[in-house]
């Protein structure tokens, strides 16, 4: 192959909604940076993760499977699948050298570090929380004890985990590092920011210029709270409250100031791509594994739900002189989609286990961007349940087809259905409504079937009649 193919930076925050983006319509936000990214290329606005937690999430998108078909559908597994290959692998195998910074988290990193799988990474640099809970191999904590920081004091203090010792500020060192390597071919580099994932505890630099007080507020109505009651049985992470109770408008502001972080550190990372003369061969993909509830309906954190804030994501591509400038496409996306365009732009062709699409003809123009998929699929699958956490080990599942969305939460008969046209906000629950009941019931009829189409292993391949 032709060392003309591009590198690629696959950029991945944790637990960043959709409406981070200021250039996207959400000016509470302070992000120059993605604002231009968003100018110089192609934004998603309505792409859809595949499930609302970490692990089923990344795992679905490193294969380009739904996380029921890759059988790796919970946080805090053991192992991962010995097959498909991860997407970094075949890359690898194709000539790419590989980096991988940051949070993996295919598998546990309960009191281990996350083991290495055959990832095709030449360069890893890991770092699955900022927190010192790992005797070795957390090569974040090491950096900062070589700086003379110590991070669980620091996280516990006034002044928290200063921007200079942030594990986004390492993680942009390690990819600075990563970019002077001596290579012959093209580069994949994964970068996998922790923030902003809960805790809610940005430097105080940054935690000061964001106020409580105006901020906008979670999508919130006194129904919720009678809602999510009837859901009491179905796993979530933390408490039914009120925004008051939650202190959303606070935490709100603490997670917009960790973006903003990542906005400045994600923005000296594509100049020192451009100070390398890179620039032009280089795709850029900004995107996160899931959303956060954020006081949402009365929830914060994440679990199983499928409110829009939990499972939409940022997705914002640029390559200059290929991708198309200052296009904002609102067409139904999966993440599984950008594992099929990273295939694609590496040159090689898509594995026909993978069940994605890529999104190249929309990025060069040789496509409509008003239409992309007919219906998107979200999951989650017993994520909870084990003797260590005490989860009920629900299963819930979404599907989106046009202005309607469902989810079933499997075996308790319980459902939501709303009107995303009319009820973008998702206030009122159609599931029972008189009037419904013949949407309600080919919606269930053609998630039914997409389960079965998307998720069901047959085995192996037929070799005979019988």
């Amino acid at each position: 192959m032709s060392d003309s193919r591009p590198n690629i930076l696959w950029y991945c925050t944790d637990q960043q909604r959709f409406d981070t983006v200021a250039a996207l319509g959400y000016k509470h936000v302070h992000t120059p940076t993605v604002d231009q990214l968003v100018a110089d290329g192609t934004a998603f606005t309505t792409t859809y993760c595949q499930s609302p937690i970490c692990t089923p999430s990344r795992s679905s998108f490193m294969t380009g499977m739904y996380p029921s078909r890759v059988h790796n559908t919970r946080n805090g597994n053991d192992t991962f699948p010995n097959s498909p290959p991860l997407v970094s692998k075949l890359l690898a195998d194709a000539g790419y050298d590989c980096g991988m910074i940051g949070k993996f988290h295919l598998t546990s990193s309960g009191y281990r570090t996350e083991p290495r799988l055959d990832d095709g990474y030449s360069f890893w640099k890991f770092s699955h929380a900022p927190r010192d809970d790992w005797e070795t191999g957390h090569d974040y904590a090491d950096w900062v004890k070589a700086k003379g920081g110590d991070l669980n004091a620091m996280r516990d203090s006034v002044e928290r985990v200063p921007a200079e010792m942030h594990q986004t500020t390492w993680a942009t060192d390690m990819a600075i590092e990563f970019l002077g390597k001596e290579r012959s071919g093209p580069w994949l580099l994964n970068v996998n920011i922790y923030d902003p994932h809960p805790p809610f505890i940005p430097p105080k630099e940054y935690a000061d210029r964001f106020k409580a007080d105006d901020m906008p507020g979670p999508w919130f109505q006194e129904s919720d709270l009678e809602q999510q009651a009837k859901f009491k049985d179905i796993d979530f992470q933390g408490e039914v409250r009120s925004p008051e109770g939650h202190n959303a408008k606070d935490a709100q502001a603490k997670y917009y100031a960790m973006i903003a972080l990542i906005d400045g550190q994600f923005g000296r990372l594509l100049q020192a791509i451009d100070d390398a003369g890179l620039t032009e061969n280089t795709v850029v993909i900004y995107t996160s594994d899931h959303g956060e509830s954020l006081g949402d309906h009365g929830l914060m954190f994440k679990g199983c739900r499928f409110y829009e804030g939990l499972v939409r994501v940022p997705l914002i591509f640029r390559w200059p002189g290929h991708v198309k400038r200052n296009l904002q496409s609102d067409a139904l996306v999966e993440l599984l989609d950008v594992t099929a365009t990273v295939v694609e732009l590496a040159g090689l062709p898509q594995p026909d286990y993978m069940q994605g699409r890529s999104l190249l003809p929309i990025l060069t123009g040789a496509a409509d961007p008003t239409q992309f998929r007919d219906s998107v699929r979200c999951e989650y699958f017993d994520a909870l349940h084990s003797q260590f956490t005490g989860g009920t080990g629900a299963f819930g599942t979404m599907y989106r087809r046009g202005q309607w969305k469902l989810v079933v939460y499997h075996g308790h008969g319980l459902g939501e259905l709303y009107d995303l046209e009319n009820d973008p906000r998702e206030f009122n629950n159609l599931w029972d409504a008189s009037g419904y009941a013949t949407i309600k019931a080919e919606l269930i009829f053609e998630s039914f079937d997409q389960h079965v189409l998307l998720t069901t292993d047959v085995g192996s391949e037929r070799i005979a009649p019988m």
